[in-house]
């Protein structure tokens, strides 16, 4: 259940107080634990700040401040000054957001997909105009990993999901994208997810590699499939009013700290992805993993029209110009890395 917001934001509003003896303390939540992802990447921005300003960044794992819709109101309202939330619930605010579900829109090839988030048009010069709009500052995109499914049978084919009541989070457009995909798509609550699966309410999740292995949802399902179709997206962004009150020296501290934790997670994130599976299978050795070969992923890959048709009518103009902008990011990345 989430959290009521009025009590999260007393607690905060008392952590603000408490801290204002510390005018240089910054405050940043995130919506993972402090060892996944998004932990590691506030800890080196952290690590990055203290080491090359007087200022203190202090750190607020998932579930500290409330859930993801809590800790990022909390930014817009100056509570916080830094907060990590992905596209996918970041879509209510800024529907264009939702493009990230787009099935195949982003690289599969992880040279490639690195080269992408770097250079990205749309992701450095498009999307800061829209977070400004809602009172943030983006400070960056970066990739979490290849995200699978977990189902109690084998999918080699959309068929293989018919039926299946496959939890997603609440995203319209992710709805769309299962429901493409053949399945019967169940919104849940993250916290709601391990129990459904192991009384049988749902019969299947999606999450990166990484996220599989730390949450364990290999003990409530059998099979593990990679299809290809989306790298898990987050996002930083800092409360625009504290970011343009700063001076320029600080804003450029910032920079630099966000700048050297996006290198420092781009490897990190792809040296956990490999090592979850490992990790899986000598927790679980009957886990079935399967990675579908190119030709398997193609019905797949046919149901991503539909979704686009959707996105479109969600987004608008802006959503259509941002998707054609990034499929132009796209051939330029894999340009770059031939």
């Amino acid at each position: 259940m989430r959290p009521n917001l009025k009590a999260v934001l007393a607690g905060a509003t008392i952590l603000v107080s408490a801290n204002t003896a510390f005018a240089d303390t910054w405050r940043y939540a995130h919506e993972e634990a402090a060892t996944e992802v998004q932990g590691v990447f506030a800890q080196k921005f952290k690590e990055e700040i203290e080491a090359n300003s007087d200022h203190e960044v202090q750190l607020f794992p998932f579930g500290t401040l409330g859930e993801s819709a809590d800790i990022m109101e909390q930014a817009q309202a100056g509570i916080l000054q830094f907060v990590n939330q992905s596209p996918g619930f970041t879509g209510a605010l800024i529907p264009e957001a939702q493009v990230f579900f787009v099935p195949y829109l982003l690289p599969q090839n992880e040279n490639t997909l690195q080269e992408f988030f770097t250079n990205s048009v749309a992701i450095n010069e498009m999307f800061p105009e829209l977070y400004a709009e809602q009172g943030l500052e983006l400070m960056t995109m970066y990739p979490e990993g290849e995200v699978c499914m977990t189902t109690q049978e084998p999918v080699r084919s959309p068929a293989d999901l018919d039926g299946v009541k496959f939890r997603v989070m609440t995203n319209p457009l992710l709805v769309e994208s299962y429901a493409a995909f053949g399945a019967t798509p169940t919104p849940l609550p993250w916290g709601e997810v391990y129990g459904a699966l192991q009384t049988g309410i749902i019969q299947g999740q999606e999450n990166p590699r990484f996220f599989l292995d730390s949450t364990k949802m290999y003990e409530v399902t059998d099979v593990i499939t990679c299809i290809g179709h989306n790298n898990f997206t987050t996002a930083m962004m800092a409360n625009k009013d504290f970011f343009d009150g700063l001076g320029e020296e600080d804003q450029e501290l910032i920079q630099n700290a966000t700048d050297a934790a996006f290198e420092y997670i781009l490897g990190y994130q792809q040296e956990l992805g490999e090592k979850s599976f490992d990790n899986i299978l000598k927790a679980k050795p009957e886990m079935e993993i399967n990675i579908l070969s190119e030709e398997e992923r193609k019905p797949f890959m046919a149901t991503s029209e539909p979704v686009e048709a959707a996105f479109i009518e969600m987004a608008g103009e802006r959503g259509e110009k941002i998707l054609n902008q990034l499929k132009a990011d796209l051939k330029a990345a894999e340009g770059a890395t031939e």
